[in-house]
C-alpha cells in the first residue's frame, strides 16, 4: 500500500518511514502540513499518518481540507495530545484513527491494518484468491499451501493487485501506487516486476492467476 507520513520531528520520521518501507509500504514523509496537503490533493493514498502538531497547517488542518474535498482517505493521528478531550476532537473531526507518542511500531501496524480492512471488503488480515492467500498480519504468501518467499517490493505489488482482484490496473496507476514521488527506476518497472511474480506465482501451478490485458495492463483474477 501507498502510504503518507507527516511528522515533523525529523528522527522520528526517519525511523518510521525506514520501518514502515522494510514492511514492504511505499511511503512519502513530510515534515509540514502543508506538504502533506499538496502531496494529499496531488496523489492517491491507502492511509495517512499525520502529526497533530506540525508548522504550516495543523493535522486538524489538513484532514479537514480532504474531507471537505470529499476525500475519504483513512487518516490516523499520530501525536503526543493524549487527553480525552483531544481525542475525541480527533475522531469526530474525521480521522479513523488516533495513536498516542510514545507508540510501539507493532501497534501502529496493527492500526494501519484494521484501518484499512473496510476499504477493500476484508474482515480480517487475509486476501485470497483461488488458492493464493495472503496473510497481511504475518506478511506470508502461500499457494496451494506453500509458503512462496516474495522481496518487499514483489509484496507490495502483489498485494496491490490482490486488493483490486478483477479490476484491470493500468501500467501507470500500478506505477503510481507502488513507488513513492522519489522514484527514479526506469520505465518498464511494473513489467519487471510482474514477471518476477509471474515467475514465482504462476509457474508450476494448473491455473495461471495474472493476465496481462493488451494496451491496458494487468489484472489478478481466476479464470475457467
Amino acid at each position: 500500500m501507498r502510504l503518507l507520513l507527516a511528522e515533523d520531528e525529523r528522527d522520528l520520521n526517519r525511523i518510521i518511514t525506514l520501518k514502515l518501507t522494510a514492511e514492504g509500504y511505499s511511503v512519502d514523509s513530510f515534515y509540514t502540513g502543508t506538504e502533506a496537503l499538496d502531496a494529499l490533493m496531488a496523489a492517491e493514498y491507502d492511509a495517512a499518518i499525520l502529526d497533530i502538531m506540525m508548522p504550516g497547517a495543523d493535522g486538524f488542518q489538513v484532514l479537514q481540507s480532504i474531507r471537505s474535498l470529499g476525500k475519504t482517505t483513512p487518516v490516523l493521528f499520530l501525536t503526543a495530545r493524549d487527553s480525552v478531550s483531544d481525542k475525541v476532537k480527533g475522531l469526530d473531526s474525521g480521522a479513523n484513527d488516533y495513536l498516542v507518542k510514545p507508540f510501539s511500531f507493532e501497534e501502529l501496524m496493527a492500526r494501519l491494518r484494521a484501518m484499512t480492512r473496510g476499504g477493500f471488503g476484508m474482515v480480517d488480515n487475509t486476501l485470497a484468491i483461488a488458492d493464493l492467500v495472503m496473510d497481511c498480519a504475518a506478511h506470508t504468501v502461500k499457494r496451494d499451501g506453500k509458503e512462496i518467499n516474495l522481496s518487499a517490493k514483489e509484496y507490495a505489488l502483489l498485494e496491490y493487485l490482490m486488493r483490486n482482484r478483477g479490476i484491470v490496473l493500468s501500467r501507470e496507476k500500478i506505477e503510481n501506487h507502488i513507488w513513492n514521488f522519489d522514484y527514479e527506476g526506469g520505465t518498464n518497472a511494473v513489467d519487471v516486476y510482474i514477471r518476477y511474480l509471474r515467475k514465482k506465482l504462476d509457474e508450476g501451478f494448473g491455473k495461471k492467476l495474472i493476465h496481462t490485458v493488451r494496451g491496458v495492463g494487468y489484472v489478478l483474477r481466476e479464470e475457467p
